[in-house]
């Protein structure tokens, strides 16, 4: 693998535009982009975001129909970084937690998980009952980091989409991707103590 291959899962919790927002910054980091969303993030998408599915399509390098089983991510013969679903739901989340998955989505995250590759959970749920706890706490046990995406107020952020870039930019961070996402603590804010 000469060029770095990430892929991204976006489910049908709200939160679309954190997926839409790592393919854009994906894109300009120069990664290849495997896409796979589910229907009800489809449905999700158009509620949220004035796009067309088929403009978040043209974001990624490779995009796979959510029931092609036969995919190249469904292997794990097929190399990548490992795998972002951005947001997260806890459908989705339960399936990769129980091994029992239902559509590419899973399975993919599933391959990344036994490949000991990054997965990367940006779940969006609230409030957490004892089984959303229970199945973070298994996906963590297995390998996959649990990252709800929490709003940095110390960034004092001005808009929506600087909410939605601090999260996308500390997930990418945990790939060992460089980014410009994150306004950074020490570096660009609380220099001294002082918020600049």
């Amino acid at each position: 693998m000469t060029k770095q291959r990430l892929i991204v899962g976006i489910s049908g919790a709200s939160g679309a535009a954190y997926g839409v927002t790592a393919l854009k910054a994906l894109r300009q980091m120069g990664v290849e982009t495997h896409l796979v969303i589910s229907k009800s993030g489809q449905i999700t998408l158009a509620h949220e975001l004035e796009m067309k599915i088929s403009d978040v399509f043209a974001l990624a390098d490779v995009v796979y129909k959510i029931d092609d089983i036969g995919a190249a991510i469904s292997s794990g013969s097929f190399p990548t970084a490992g795998m972002l679903i951005a947001p997260c739901s806890i459908r989705t989340l339960s399936e990769i937690a129980t091994g029992v998955t239902s559509s590419l989505l899973t399975r993919s995250a599933d391959v990344v998980l036994k490949e000991r590759r990054k997965l990367v959970l940006m779940v969006r749920e609230t409030p957490l009952h004892l089984g959303h706890l229970r199945s973070m706490t298994l996906v963590t046990e297995m390998g996959a980091i649990v990252m709800p995406p929490v709003p940095a107020l110390y960034a004092r952020p001005a808009s929506v989409q600087e909410l939605v870039d601090h999260s996308v930019g500390r997930a990418l961070d945990l790939f060992g991707l460089p980014n410009n996402l994150v306004r950074r603590w020490g570096e660009q804010i609380g220099v001294g103590g002082a918020v600049t």
